[in-house]
């Protein structure tokens, strides 16, 4: 293909990009609906069941110790190199971060921060939720365990419940929670709970979690997807005080209420595409130099007339000090007398003036 198509295709894809509304009229909020909250009512009891029936040591702990005795990762050892790579679609990181940047091209397209930030509530949430379980209850894994048939519990680990399964279920699921059509959140339902399903297994695989780990880190990822809806009315509130303040920091660098050296630093962000040109620093330092001296009242020396005082100081030049100014007498203060207060400058005959060039 030579090189003149594919800059074509480009600038149609790129053409239909720019035609994309800004925010779109089918974007619907998920609302806590009766089937959801029959969900979250199953899958809390399912969640609950797993904690007692480990605390209690059931079958479901028996289970546990003889999948740990059978090694998968000894069964299938052609498995692991690809596992080794799969499981990492479960680490907090790297999936925070890939889907942290599709989320915020989305904020950048529809000119919304929704995604963005129900995917920082969520992940506070699950840091919340699971972190607080898993160090309460400080389940050893099946690499560290000591006593054969024994639930590990409250000796110091933190596996309980499985933190990439539950990783996995909220940050893929995400994608599915914020999608815009109904045919595409349930394309990615399914595809968030393959790879969470896969992710879980993995860890099993590799002899990491145990079985009841992986089951608990399923169930609370999904309570935290399923009462997402509880927090939209926050997740509204934090969008619109984030753009109030967007607003109050373009409408002070308009009025020249701000530092030059804060407003070069906002002009890209509050440009909004050019449509609010600030001026650049740069102008307003020439304009300064260009200044005349004499413009300067009588009496008052170069820089230091109310005029200089009220404007921004260039950057390049340096401030003056106080030890530079010469003492008018030898003792006491070293700041002249002010000219609002006569009966100070009186005692010693004439006003005092400050030595040119300050």
């Amino acid at each position: 293909m030579r090189t003149d198509q594919i800059l074509t295709r480009l600038e149609r894809v790129f053409a239909r990009l720019d035609r994309e509304p800004e925010r779109p009229a089918h974007l619907q909020t998920p609302q806590m609906s009766r089937h959801r909250v029959v969900l979250l009512g199953s899958t809390l009891a399912f969640y609950l069941a797993i904690v007692v029936a480990v605390l209690t040591t059931s079958w479901l702990v028996r289970l546990d110790w003889q999948i740990m005795f059978f090694r998968p990762y000894e069964q299938w050892p052609q498995l692991h190199a690809f596992l080794d790579y799969l499981v990492v679609l479960g680490q907090r990181g790297p999936t925070a971060v890939m889907v942290a940047a599709w989320l915020g091209w989305r904020s950048w397209r529809q000119h919304t921060l929704r995604p963005l930030i129900t995917l920082g509530v969520a992940l506070l949430l699950l840091n919340v939720t699971v972190g607080s379980v898993k160090l309460g209850l400080g389940r050893l894994g099946p690499h560290y365990a000591t006593e054969i048939g024994s639930a590990e519990l409250f000796a110091g680990g933190d596996i309980f419940p499985s933190g990439h399964t539950a990783n996995a279920v909220v940050t893929w699921g995400i994608l599915a929670y914020l999608a815009s059509t109904v045919v595409t959140r349930r394309v990615l339902s399914v595809v968030s709970a393959v790879v969470s399903l896969s992710v879980g297994a993995t860890t099993v695989y590799l002899g990491t979690h145990w079985v009841s780990d992986v089951l608990l880190g399923w169930s609370a990822g999904l309570l935290i997807l399923l009462a997402l809806p509880w927090f939209e009315p926050l997740i509204a509130r934090t969008e619109a005080y984030v753009f109030d303040l967007r607003e109050l920091l373009r409408r002070r660098a308009e009025t020249g209420r701000m530092p030059a050296p804060v407003v070069s630093a906002l002009t890209p962000l509050l440009s909004a595409g050019g449509k609010w040109q600030l001026k650049p620093v740069a102008e307003t330092v020439g304009e300064l130099a260009a200044a005349p001296a004499a413009a300067a009242p009588a009496g008052s020396a170069a820089g230091h007339s109310p005029a200089h005082r009220s404007a921004v100081h260039p950057a390049n030049r340096p401030h003056l000090i106080r030890s530079e100014r010469t003492p008018v007498t030898p003792v006491g203060s070293r700041r002249p007398a002010h000219p609002a207060h006569p009966e100070r400058a009186g005692t010693r005959g004439t006003a005092a003036r400050p030595v040119a060039g300050g």
